[in-house]
């Protein structure tokens, strides 16, 4: 088994994870860091396809995309968060 293909397989079993957690919890806080999760073997499965093999070098592309995809994950996650303590403070306040 390469190595591309072991860290592919992890990305999905990640993605995977993460959807299941997004669907079947009920807490908010559960399914924002399920959706981190999602991003987390998304990002894994980019870093896979940009492997060429042991002599070639790496696409360099997918790499730019991972890290702009961290920043706007981090972005997001703090504005979900943001908002999930706006909600969970409205709905105290009723």
């Amino acid at each position: 088994m390469s190595t591309e293909l072991i860290f592919a397989l992890t990305g999905v079993g990640l993605f995977a994870l993460g959807l299941r957690g997004t669907l079947l919890h009920t807490t908010l806080l559960a399914r924002i860091l399920a959706l981190n999760v999602c991003g987390a073997g998304v990002f894994l499965m980019f870093v896979a396809t940009a492997y060429q093999g042991r002599n070639e070098p790496t696409d360099p592309v997918p790499h730019a995309l991972v890290l702009t995809g961290i920043v706007v994950a981090i972005s997001a996650t703090a504005l979900a968060l943001a908002l999930a303590r706006r909600l969970r403070e409205s709905n105290d306040d009723e």
